[in-house]
């Protein structure tokens, strides 16, 4: 099973060394820039609202996944990692 490190780092291997054939959703996306970025996670958080109010719990999964997704490209177009994430949740939490 993939771990979102695993997923953080090949869309920060796809950012770093996009693929020579162009064939790459990941590097295609961060080319086009922040506003595409932007675009997508906001697609994504809607259709994870309209998939928990009336889809069912696989749609849910399944939306979440996308939004997982465009969250950690926009991360890596920051140049921050899950981990800085994962650092401002520990401090909220003390």
């Amino acid at each position: 099973m993939i771990s979102i490190t695993d997923l953080y780092d090949t869309i920060c291997q796809r950012r770093d060394n996009p693929p020579a054939n162009g064939r790459s959703y990941t590097s295609s996306l961060l080319e086009k820039g922040e506003d595409e970025i932007l675009k997508k996670v906001g697609e994504e958080a809607i259709e994870v609202i309209l998939a928990a109010k009336a889809q069912g719990d696989q749609r849910v999964i399944e939306e979440v996944a996308d939004l997982t997704y465009h969250v950690l490209v926009l991360l890596a177009s920051h140049h921050l990692t899950p981990t800085d994430i994962l650092a401002e949740l520990d401090r909220r939490h003390h």
